[in-house]
């Protein structure tokens, strides 16, 4: 009963939608933003993984590892 009460106290829904927009322009931007952080880690780590299997062909080729 009580947990219900509080979550109403930060309920709210305004009668004028253009309180909305500031809301949603910030959404937009946050989101587009974190797609391209997204994919910058993505690029980054394909590299970090390509950096990491020349090493170990090298490693291999110099006889330091074995299959």
């Amino acid at each position: 009963m009580l947990t219900s009460f509080m979550l109403q106290l930060f309920l709210y829904f305004p009668e004028d939608k253009t309180e909305y927009i500031p809301a949603g322009i910030t959404f937009a931007i946050f989101f587009i933003a974190a797609i391209f952080v997204f994919r910058y880690i993505i690029k980054i780590s394909k590299r970090e993984s390509q950096k990491a299997k020349e090493l170990e062909e090298q490693l291999k080729r110099d006889k330091v590892i074995e299959d």
